[in-house]
């Protein structure tokens, strides 16, 4: 998908990832980029136009809808992370809180922007995943759960939408240098590195993007003997 002259929505557009989408995006030449969030008085981005957004809320989702009926291209970035264990306590709402976000807050989005793309030629979608879609461990395990679902949440996107035309990209990565990362020590990427190889990815017609050095040694490792997912991911 070429990028200058598309018009894109970016959820969670307000910090970290999403924020690097929004810059990129307007530096690639994009003629309109909606940056969404819980908040729009927390975009200040200039060149971009902010949208209420929460993708857990059908309301905020229609609106979006209704309101971006322009759109050739979904970023589905907003995201949440819960550390812990299956076996800790308040795992399961965890889990379910962060499933709302992290699997059923992209569906309710594609759900919703696919009769837009296809309107406006196909266009494509972006979803933002994470090394953890296949390994998993006691420090993020009910993340790493929703961040599987997400996955294949994407692969049957990319088929149930091939017929309009309509590419869906899927863009793992490991730990990024952002606020949903504060704290943890580790070795971090930038969001502006893995947002230029997404998009790249993205322009070349990609099915999937491994945005980090990290993401491309567990994906090598998923066929080894034993399979790298049978350990956990290292904090």
């Amino acid at each position: 998908m070429k990028l200058d002259n598309a018009t894109v929505l970016i959820t969670g557009a307000n910090r970290g990832i999403g924020l690097a989408f929004a810059r990129e995006m307007l530096a690639r030449g994009a003629r309109k980029v909606y940056a969404g969030a819980r908040d729009p008085s927390s975009i200040t981005l200039p060149g971009v136009e902010a949208i209420r957004l929460d993708v857990t809320n059908p309301d905020d989702v229609a609106a979006a809808v209704q309101r971006a009926g322009d759109v050739t291209l979904i970023i589905n970035n907003a995201g949440i992370a819960t550390t812990g264990g299956y076996l800790a306590e308040g795992s399961i709402e965890a889990a379910r809180r962060q499933m709302e976000t992290n699997f059923f807050g992209p569906l309710r989005i594609s759900q919703g922007f696919a009769p837009v793309l296809a309107a406006n030629g196909g266009g494509a979608i972006l979803n933002v995943l994470s090394i953890a879609s296949w390994i998993s461990g006691p420090f993020l395990a009910t993340y790493a759960a929703t961040k599987s679902a997400a996955w294949s949440l994407t692969n049957g996107l990319r088929q149930e939408l091939h017929a309009q035309g309509t590419q869906v990209l899927a863009m793992h990565m490991g730990f990024v240098d952002t606020d949903l990362t504060r704290g943890m020590d580790m070795p971090k990427t930038t969001p502006d590195e893995v947002v230029r190889r997404a998009l790249d990815a993205l322009e070349a017609g990609a099915d999937e993007v491994l945005a980090d050095e990290i993401t491309q040694q567990v994906k090598r490792g998923l066929s080894a003997e034993p399979g790298v997912y049978l350990h956990a991911l290292a904090r």
